[in-house]
């Protein structure tokens, strides 16, 4: 098992290092920084422009392969992955928004995909009863309701709440806001703020995941295997537990696992509307500021999700799956 993983995982390195290569390649010919200098009122000395471009390794005039080969040697061997057009490093931004993200969206989607699992599960054992059908109105309802529709519902109802029991329980914008005097103030403010945002990102993984577990379930509840253990007097829920929501567990965690980026990268409208300012945000902002090191940094950071993604789908089917471990 531990040759398959190594394998799996030098394979996935070496994919994610041509993936962050040719992103590179993508954004300095796209991007244009030079403009940001050349619509300055007042205009700025093109020789000026021409130092800073090249001391930001930007320049345009510069061949891109030599520009890569800078790049490149600066992150191999100084971690260092370069700065904006204006001189920023884009390593500070990384390292806080990075953070920050994964603060937003860690509670939210280990929630959402467990609550959604086991009401998928429990769905799918009660098929077409009244229950199975609400469950199944409400995930649709929720799927088809943008995040940013929800999230500033939410926010009303938050408010709401706020004004008529004449507390400030809800607290939603911004990561910190007002503290008290006690040790624990600090980390009850973070709370604060932090739910909001959560119960907004487990609404949306509830519904998505309830739906993929409860036809996955439904397809191993019939299978053979399924009926012959309960056939040698297995009780009907340990066959569903230890037969059918095992199977049907594989690929839901690799659904999972391969949407990690996206769930760190995706949550832009959740952080705009709470007042987080994460990799969704820096990365938006990068590209609209024809930030090359940025763009790629961020690149680089979801190449890094799926990749660890991957090895958890990787670990997780080794462990569900008898197969992969004897193969």
């Amino acid at each position: 098992m531990l040759l398959y993983l190594a394998r799996r995982f030098l394979n996935y390195l070496v994919l994610l290092f041509i993936a962050i290569s040719l992103v590179y390649m993508l954004a300095a010919t796209q991007l244009d920084p030079r403009s940001l200098y050349e619509m300055r009122n007042p205009p700025i000395d093109p020789a000026a422009i021409e130092s800073s471009l090249t001391s930001f390794n930007l320049n345009d005039k510069t061949p891109v392969l030599e520009r890569y080969w800078i790049w490149l040697t600066g992150v191999l061997g100084s971690w260092d992955w370069g700065r904006s057009p204006f001189g920023e490093f884009v390593n500070d931004e990384i390292g806080t928004r990075a953070w920050v993200s994964l603060r937003l969206v860690t509670i939210g989607s280990l929630l959402g995909i467990t609550i959604g699992v086991a009401l998928g599960a429990w769905t799918a054992t009660r098929q077409y009863s009244v229950s199975d059908r609400m469950i199944t109105l409400g995930s649709l309802v929720v799927i088809s309701t943008p995040i940013l529709v929800i999230a500033v519902v939410l926010q009303i109802l938050a408010v709401k709440f706020n004004q008529s029991t004449g507390t400030q329980f809800f607290e939603f914008l911004g990561e910190t806001g007002r503290r008290g005097d006690s040790a624990l103030s600090p980390l009850w403010d973070r709370l604060q703020h932090l739910l909001l945002p959560t119960i907004t990102l487990t609404v949306g993984g509830v519904a998505s995941y309830s739906r993929i577990q409860r036809n996955l379930m439904l397809d191993t509840l019939g299978a053979d295997y399924v009926r012959t253990a309960r056939a040698k007097g297995l009780r009907q829920n340990v066959a569903l537990r230890r037969h059918a929501l095992r199977t049907a567990l594989i690929p839901t965690g690799t659904y999972f696992a391969f949407t990690i980026a996206t769930l760190v990268l995706g949550a832009t409208f959740t952080e705009l509307v709470y007042g987080w300012h994460g990799m969704g945000i820096y990365f938006v902002q990068a590209l609209q500021g024809q930030d090359v090191n940025g763009s790629v940094a961020v690149a680089a950071f979801g190449g890094v999700c799926v990749l660890v993604g991957a090895m958890l789908s990787d670990v997780l089917v080794a462990a569900l799956d008898p197969r992969v471990r004897v193969s």
